[in-house]
């Protein structure tokens, strides 16, 4: 299967590496089955290519330790790619602050209102955690 990780980090800062991180410890979780993952960065990348992989995954955090709010590359790559009706998908949260939850809610429910059908979703705590969660997910 072509999987698809997308990296969306809140600033270009040091936070900016945890999730980079994470996406890439999915991706090597998801890779030991033999599936085919590209990690790809939000902020560098438009979300045009999205349609060609068979599963979307996305990696990002909160914009602030308070709130719930996604970084605004989200929305932006989930409006630029077209034809992701029907597309399964992942939704994962760094996890950081207060309301990581909710954000996880929110991100859902960006993913659900461009036609994905979000088959899974979790709040991730280690870049071993990300590894197992890429494993399960693969399977």
């Amino acid at each position: 299967m072509r999987i698809v990780i997308v990296s969306v980090a809140a600033a270009p800062r040091l936070k900016a590496d945890h999730v980079k991180a994470l996406a890439n410890a999915l991706a090597k979780g998801m890779a030991h089955d033999g599936h085919i993952v590209d990690v790809i960065n939000a902020t560098e990348s438009d979300g045009a290519r999205l349609p060609g992989y068979d599963y979307v995954a996305i990696v990002t955090e909160t914009l602030s330790f308070f709130s719930a709010r996604l970084p605004d590359a989200v929305k932006k790559i989930l409006d630029s790619a077209r034809a992701l009706g029907g597309k399964k998908g992942a939704a994962f949260v760094r996890k950081g602050g207060f309301r990581f939850n909710r954000a996880l809610a929110v991100l859902m429910n960006a993913m659900e209102k461009e036609g994905m059908v979000v088959n899974w979703s979790d709040i991730l705590l280690s870049v071993a955690h990300a590894e197992a969660m890429g494993k399960r997910i693969g399977a």
